[in-house]
């Protein structure tokens, strides 16, 4: 459970990540707002995730999914470029996220 609770807590991060673009630098209310619902509620899954996964592995792999998902979002969304060495660094960042899952007892 933990585990699922900390990948819709990274979804979140992804949420705030690009309602805080859409913000405008907090000049906007709507996404501003989206911002800090989306930002409390992913701090709280993550604090409630990190009752049973330990710190390293749990903001490693939120802060993963969170950057993952703000990449994908840039270009799928926001038009965002895509090259190779911007998917390579994609790739490992997979990589490491199920590296990082794998050497996780929790």
């Amino acid at each position: 459970m933990a585990w699922l609770i900390l990948f819709v807590a990274g979804l979140f991060e992804v949420v705030w990540a690009f309602s805080m673009k859409q913000s405008d630098g907090f000049t906007r209310l709507q996404p501003t707002i989206v911002t800090l619902v989306a930002m409390a509620i992913s701090f709280g899954l993550l604090a409630w995730s990190m009752r049973v996964l330990p710190l390293g592995t749990a903001y490693t792999i939120w802060t993963g999914i969170g950057a993952l998902g703000a990449f994908v979002v840039g270009i799928t969304v926001l038009g965002e470029p895509v090259n190779a060495t911007r998917l390579l660094a994609a790739a490992l960042i997979v990589a490491g996220l199920l590296l990082m899952k794998l050497s996780s007892a929790g």
